[in-house]
């Protein structure tokens, strides 16, 4: 072998060992993936217990007064939602923007493309309706909030 393609005994060594360490992670990998999950025994039972969610306490209310805080951001959210899925052919996002698209795949004869977005028109018309139903709901949350004296935020 030329001297060029040689490293020094040292360097070769720790290559050859880094490689070795290497290929022991690989071959134990699996294995430990493959192995189930013991029960934790404790609150800090090693990386089992890391990837696991950690439980929530019971909740003692129904949020009222945080929901009140939120109602005009809330509003304001629900309100932008529809105005955009109302919005004509030329804004995005729109019910009626997607119409076109249907229409122009249609006539096109892609016909595999006008499925596809007859179902995400389906899916967005629908949408529209359950905007409507939460926003009417929200306004009786602020007619709740109101009389109870939570305030309806900033």
């Amino acid at each position: 072998m030329p001297a060029v393609n040689r490293l020094p005994s040292g360097r070769r060594s720790g290559a050859l060992g880094a490689l070795a360490l290497a290929g022991a992670l690989l071959a134990v990998a699996p294995v430990a993936q493959a192995a189930p999950a013991a029960p934790s025994s404790g609150p800090s039972s090693g990386p089992a217990a890391a990837g696991s969610p950690t439980a929530l306490p019971t909740p003692t209310g129904d949020g009222a007064k945080n929901i009140c805080k939120r109602l005009p951001s809330t509003d304001g959210h629900l309100t932008n939602a529809l105005n955009r899925l109302n919005g004509n052919a030329t804004v995005a996002g729109s019910v009626a923007r997607l119409e076109q698209r249907v229409a122009n795949a249609k006539a096109a004869g892609h016909t595999e493309v006008e499925t596809y977005l007859n179902g995400r028109l389906t899916a967005r018309k629908a949408l529209v309706g359950t905007l409507k139903s939460r926003q009417d709901d929200l306004k009786s949350v602020a007619t709740w909030c109101a009389t109870h004296g939570k305030g309806t935020g900033k």
